[in-house]
């Protein structure tokens, strides 16, 4: 089972099975782009090239509700199908093309050729101030998109902009406007709910941090964020050890993400299911469900470094105190691995990683066994959060997972481990295996 297998079906797991979806669920096609619109007069653009879709892609003989989505990259591992009728290929990372993001879902009609496309929106849509950017270029676009076929546009929703005056003070207004300009030309959206910060990624044109009172409580306690061994914090998103905690002055991170959905929910309660046909819940860095462990601010990671573990805040290292103590095993909740190396290593190069390394052993199992397990426990935590909102609106709910790759013909797959991913060549990071 291939990593993206894996991350695919967990979070298969993880979406509620009882969401309503559209009777017929064509085939869906998203190009994603951090860059502007691209030349009105290069609308042959849209057609694909082998180039975009470095893998072989593999469906089933029946017809099950299938999606794929892959980005254009370095290098691409094989999709793989899932039993429960996903297609995903693994995700690449080269800073010297625009990122692209491509999904696919197969279409129940046999006599129904038609893909429907979607096609992503620039980071900064949306300004600082919350307004719509550039407002007659984007009506221009839209136009021009309709007039290709397109079936609609995804946008992300920051946090750090709808949020951004204070505690559960929303500013919606610049999507209100482009929702109606969406609908106007006939067009679909998808909304990314993204609680994490624009800025340091392969593909970022802009900066949006975290809300700034989200800041100000993390300068007071920088424990709120990702840490790794050696004490540097993260600031593209909260760390998920305090995800049950009051931190954001009274709210827990989860009770401040399902206020905002809500928010989204009630302002925007008559074009859910209508115009915005689906809602993506963002619940990491990037919007993935994972840990920060390949970050490239400054140069800390390069491809294809195995990346480091982020468990070092103080509410990572409690939560492993007291697992490792729940087992007997007081020793091993002092902190992560002291050989899993740095974040430009290879795994040879470390004794957690390597071949015969750490990783296979009884400790190796128990860390990366809480590891991953409490990324799952984030995503559950956030998409029954989700469900609970959404249910009955008519909008179709995701969430997206990071394809890591590189290293994955090593026994250890250092860099899915790293980032939350426990897909070893002993486990298939499956509850069942």
């Amino acid at each position: 089972m291939n990593a993206n297998h894996f991350t695919s079906s967990h979070i298969l797991r993880s979406l509620p099975s009882s969401f309503p979806k559209p009777a017929n669920r064509n085939m869906t096609l998203t190009l994603r782009s951090s860059t502007s619109f691209f030349n009105l007069k290069e609308t042959k653009s849209l057609t694909k090239t082998p180039d975009d879709f470095l893998g072989t892609i593999c469906f089933a003989q029946t017809k099950p509700s299938c999606r794929l989505r892959a980005k254009n990259s370095m290098s691409m591992q094989d999709a793989q199908l899932s039993s429960h009728g996903k297609v995903s290929i693994g995700e690449g990372r080269n800073s010297e093309n625009r990122e692209k993001l491509h999904g696919l879902t197969i279409s129940h009609n046999e006599n129904d050729s038609r893909v429907p496309v979607f096609v992503m929106l620039p980071l900064d849509t949306i300004t600082l101030g919350g307004n719509l950017n550039k407002q007659r270029a984007m009506n221009a676009s839209l136009m021009a998109l309709k007039s290709a076929g397109v079936e609609g546009v995804m946008v992300d929703a920051w946090w750090g902009l709808v949020e951004k005056d204070g505690p559960l003070k929303y500013n919606w207004e610049g999507y209100a406007e482009l929702v109606q300009m969406v609908e106007k030309h006939g067009l679909k959206l998808q909304v990314v709910m993204s609680f994490h910060q624009c800025g340091g990624n392969v593909g970022d044109s802009c900066s949006i941090p975290l809300p700034p009172w989200v800041l100000e409580e993390i300068s007071k306690n920088p424990d709120l964020v990702y840490t790794e061994r050696s004490g540097r914090r993260n600031p593209e998103y909260i760390s998920l050890g305090c995800d049950s905690i009051p931190v954001l002055r009274g709210r827990t991170p989860i009770q401040a993400y399902t206020d905002y959905m809500r928010s989204f929910r009630e302002r925007f309660r008559d074009y859910l299911g209508r115009v915005i046909v689906e809602i993506q819940v963002g619940m990491g860095p990037c919007g993935e469900l994972r840990y920060p462990a390949y970050p490239e601010s400054n140069g800390t990671w390069k491809f294809p470094g195995i990346g480091e573990f982020q468990c070092y805040d103080k509410y990572m290292r409690a939560s492993l105190e007291a697992a490792a103590e729940a087992i007997g095993k007081k020793d091993w909740g002092k902190g992560g691995p002291h050989d899993s190396g740095h974040y430009k290593q290879f795994p040879e190069e470390t004794g957690f990683f390597r071949r015969d390394g750490t990783w296979n052993t009884e400790y190796g199992q128990f860390f990366l066994e809480w590891y991953s397990g409490k990324l799952l426990e984030h995503g559950d935590r956030i998409l029954a959060a989700a469900k609970g909102i959404f249910h009955g609106t008519g909008a179709i709910l995701s969430g997206k997972i990071a394809g890591i790759h590189w290293h994955y013909r090593t026994r250890s797959h250092a860099a899915e481990l790293t980032a939350g991913y426990y897909n070893t060549d002993q486990a298939n990071c499956s509850p069942e295996g």
